[in-house]
């Protein structure tokens, strides 16, 4: 069965009334199991398990330390275009902002890439706009080529692509992919995505098979928290990785938790997550899967950042800049969303250690 048939079965509006209607009872019998199920994941990201959150958090600790021992590892976005066909209502990249576009060029990303790796960094995240007739995937294969020998593990966050193209930068490098469904709410994702080839609800849910019938090594995963209700839409990426965990078993698997920020252009959110929410999400995760990688941007706040460090998230970003040329070649263009942690690498590096934590810059090598 594929996940668009799985997906089909649960109704959304069935789904909510099952989380809301979840009790202490419900939370309690999740945290003292030894192996917990979707069922036991609506409890503990609902209502309920709010008057839970320290056991919950100490729960999480331990499983992740048992799982990933102390260490977070260290990333980077480089974006290499702001270039967009489609019209998104949160995005300061969405086609209708009428600003000034540009593609990093392969000196220019040869600039980016040297303050990169100055900052120390060997893992690295590649952002564009979706925009298929200049960041297409022959694009893709010309800067995977020309920055394959600077970084040991290199991400990649653009438009959907068909598995045979997958199939084709793996070997060029390409170790994760992410893909965000944005939100699972289908009338929702419609209303936010009017205009371009991001309008295909469908096209999107699929991507990650085609990503695991590809092969690739790791896929991350995740809805934009703030487009509908943040407790829905998690059980539903939820039910995406169950079914992803045991169809490709042989990929690794990466979550994230982006709250809806300002942009150019600015969208209020339809539903506020409290930063307690947060927490709660991030733990219930953890509990209900000790083997998937939690992420945490620079989206959230220092605070907020420094007390999430032992609480299940293993990969971290700093110093980030969204817009093209932010590092080196043109810090002034637009950006795709206000950060909020604007901390150097080496200030959060230096806090990862003062939590008794060590930052990863490399966790692992080609052997060819």
């Amino acid at each position: 069965m594929s996940f668009k048939e799985i997906f089909e079965q649960h109704k959304w509006d069935e789904v909510k009334e099952s989380i809301y209607q979840k009790t202490a009872a419900d939370v309690e019998n999740a945290l003292f199991k030894q192996k917990r199920t979707l069922e036991d994941f609506k409890a503990l990201i609902s209502p309920a398990a709010a008057a839970y959150l320290e056991p919950m958090a100490q729960l999480s600790q331990k499983v992740t330390q048992k799982r990933f021992g102390k260490t977070v590892q260290m990333y980077i976005p480089l974006y290499l275009s702001n270039e967009c066909t489609n019209i998104c209502t949160y995005c300061g990249f969405s086609l209708d902002n009428k600003v000034r576009r540009r593609t990093l060029s392969e000196d220019e990303i040869l600039q980016e890439i040297a303050v990169i790796k100055a900052l120390g960094y060997d893992h690295v995240l590649l952002v564009t706009g979706e925009a298929n007739q200049t960041v297409h995937v022959d694009y893709f294969k010309k800067v995977l080529k020309l920055i394959r020998p600077h970084f040991s593990m290199i991400s990649l966050e653009v438009q959907p692509l068909d598995t045979d193209e997958y199939e084709e930068l793996i070997p060029l490098g390409l170790n994760t992919v992410l893909v965000y469904q944005e939100t699972y709410h289908q009338e929702d994702y419609r209303k936010h995505h009017p205009k371009g080839k991001k309008s295909n609800f469908n096209y999107r849910l699929e991507t990650p098979d085609r990503l695991g019938k590809a092969g690739i090594h790791k896929m991350g995963l995740g809805v934009l928290i703030g487009l509908e209700d943040w407790r829905t839409d998690s059980f539903f990426t939820a039910l995406h990785l169950d079914y992803l965990e045991k169809t490709y078993w042989q990929t690794r698997y990466s979550l994230s938790f982006p709250r809806l920020r300002p942009f150019s252009g600015g969208l209020e959110p339809k539903v506020e997550m409290t930063d307690r929410e947060l927490v709660q999400l991030i733990c219930a995760y953890r509990i209900m899967n000790e083997e998937v990688e939690l992420s945490l941007s620079t989206r959230e706040s220092e605070k907020f950042r420094d007390h999430c460090i032992a609480l299940g998230i293993t990969s971290i970003s700093a110093g980030s800049k969204t817009n093209p040329g932010g590092y080196a070649v043109a810090p002034e263009s637009l950006e795709q969303f206000e950060i909020s942690d604007e901390r150097t690498p080496a200030q959060i590096a230096q806090l990862i250690r003062s939590k008794g934590y060590e930052p990863v810059w490399k966790d692992w090598d080609r052997f060819m």
